[in-house]
């Protein structure tokens, strides 16, 4: 389990991850922090969006990158411009002469990875039987977590086989990611012999290690994905033990200086004439992204206070559509919050 303080006001115990070291990070060092990397966060804050950042930054750097996405249609494939993904890899960008490294892509479901379970375990003929069958969702369903221990214990085989540099796994939601990374834990308390058992334990030494593994949360600076990713860090704290890593804050609208100057009185000295109409409607944008700016700098205030683990802020983009160029600009965003980040002891 990461490290934990006692705060003497609460007597809580806090996470402290890897990240409170002294000195400053790089995206390099971050990415090189663990094998693989768990993107979890409430539905909506764009977590399928920080997944395509930081596999980005990482092959920006040289890293060799696979993403994984485990409920399917995330939409992540569409970023790169691709179809949606499917089980076998693909190659999302390829890597570069200019030392770009490559980035591939797949999605992992418990039927079909319990199928090649079988196949690599010599049991090829009853992996086709049940696929013929329809079975397979039986056998996937038998025992409560075997499902999620399917997917992580293919994750741990490419961990284990060095599959690429960095393997960045888009968790489901929120609550289903605790229920998930909890997975291990609870089928070794209810099943002491066996491949299931053998399985579990070695996925449990994956998500509890923290040069193999950590978890980069997500939320957006409102109170309830705020509330749910304090809540989500002490679980993942208390029940699975893995290592947390900076907190990603999404969305954020750039800070403008200058909204309570009166529009009238900035149009007359420059000699635009603002019509009442439109006047009160420039009062009115301005007002609203006032608040707007209000309610994150409180929002991300009552995070440091609840949680303290690093945070990394990623701008808003106000584009129709998400695809590399945006991304980029994520990616370009990211690094410099990395490069910015000081640790204190």
């Amino acid at each position: 389990m990461a490290n934990l303080r006692i705060e003497a006001s609460e007597g809580r115990r806090v996470p402290l991850g890897r990240w409170f070291r002294g000195g400053r990070l790089d995206p390099h060092e971050l990415c090189r922090q663990s094998r693989v990397a768990i993107v979890a966060g409430k539905g909506g804050v764009g977590k399928t969006t920080v997944t395509a950042t930081l596999a980005r930054m990482a092959s920006r750097l040289g890293m060799s990158v696979l993403v994984v996405e485990v409920e399917g249609k995330s939409g992540l494939a569409t970023i790169f411009g691709g179809d949606d993904l499917v089980y076998d890899e693909v190659v999302l960008a390829p890597a570069t002469p200019e030392g770009r490294g490559e980035v591939r892509a797949r999605t992992l479901t418990p039927d079909l990875a319990l199928l090649e379970y079988l196949d690599e375990h010599g049991m090829k003929r009853v992996s086709r039987r049940l696929s013929r069958s329809g079975a397979v969702e039986v056998v996937a369903t038998a025992t409560p977590g075997i499902k999620d221990i399917l997917v992580l214990g293919k994750v741990k085989q490419l961990e284990r086989a060095g599959a690429a540099d960095l393997i960045v796994l888009d968790a489901p939601a929120a609550g289903h990611a605790v229920r998930f990374l909890m997975s291990p834990r609870a089928l070794l308390d209810t099943v002491t012999a066996g491949p299931i058992q053998s399985q579990a334990a070695e996925v449990l030494e994956l998500v509890t290690d923290p040069a193999r593994c950590q978890v980069v949360l997500v939320t957006l600076a409102e109170e309830t994905p705020v509330n749910e990713v304090v809540e989500t860090a002490y679980a993942l704290e208390d029940k699975v033990g893995t290592n947390l890593g900076p907190v990603v804050v999404n969305g954020l609208y750039p800070v403008r200086a200058g909204l309570d100057v009166d529009p009238e009185a900035v149009a007359g000295p420059l000699g635009f004439g603002l019509r009442p109409r439109e006047a009160e409607a420039l009062r009115g944008a301005a007002a609203f992204r006032m608040k707007r700016q209000d309610l994150q700098a409180a929002q991300v205030a009552r995070l440091a206070d609840a949680l303290p683990l690093p945070r990394l802020r990623l701008p808003a983009l106000f584009d129709v559509d998400m695809g590399l160029p945006q991304i980029d600009q994520l990616a370009d965003a990211l690094a410099t919050e990395i490069e910015l980040l000081e640790a204190t002891p």
